[in-house]
């Protein structure tokens, strides 16, 4: 009972943490929306999809203690959004900007962190955690030089209104400089070696939980 029960548990939390998930990363490609905070959104939005991403293929990992298991999240992710951004297409918004699996290879590289020191949660944190938020960024980048021009789209999709604080006072104020992927791989570097530490930590609470 006590196995299956676990299972259960296991099977709940994926579930949960990949919908979520792909609820927070379902607008990962609003900032072409936004033309004057088109960085500022880009940034924001990199390291949102690096969190959600780490926290539930760390907690996918640890779970299952078998390296690929994290990238087989990341993919559970992308079909996700991909079903969802077909509902949003249907209504006419643009689909070619979430097209780009940019999850897959971040979470291949917190794999590759877990596999190659050999099954170390300590290194899966700090390694996995760091590569995973340097890359995101520079994938998601990737995904923005692909689609179509964001000023030609921002005006094929109008925004029916825009909130009063996300208002730029004077073009180009919401930038972060020039480099919105140092910045992005910078604060998410940091980040996902907490999120990655979360991930572990729900694992070993949920068996706590299951063994009470």
């Amino acid at each position: 009972v006590m196995v299956w029960l676990r299972r259960c548990t296991h099977y709940l939390f994926i579930v949960v943490v990949a919908v979520n998930s792909t609820l927070l990363t379902i607008n990962a490609g609003d900032y072409i929306f936004y033309t004057d905070w088109a960085w500022t959104s880009f940034v924001v939005f990199s390291i949102s999809q690096t969190l959600m991403l780490v926290v539930g293929a760390t907690y996918y990992l640890t779970f299952t203690g078998v390296p690929g298991t994290a990238t087989y999240y990341a993919l559970i992710m992308t079909v996700y959004t991909w079903i969802a951004k077909g509902a949003w297409f249907a209504l006419g918004y643009p689909y070619d900007f979430i097209v780009t699996p940019v999850w897959l290879p971040s979470a291949m590289l917190l794999d590759l962190a877990y596999w190659a020191t050999k099954k170390n949660k300590h290194s899966l944190i700090l390694f996995g955690g760091v590569l995973c938020g340097m890359s995101l960024p520079l994938f998601n980048m990737v995904n923005l030089v692909t689609v179509a021009d964001p000023l030609e789209t921002a005006f094929k999709y109008p925004r029916p209104t825009l909130p009063p604080y996300m208002t730029p006072i004077e073009p180009q104020v919401g930038k972060f400089y020039n480099s919105p992927v140092a910045l992005g791989a910078g604060a998410g570097a940091v980040l996902a070696c907490t999120f990655a530490a979360l991930g572990c930590k729900l694992n070993t609470w949920t068996y706590r939980w299951m063994a009470a």
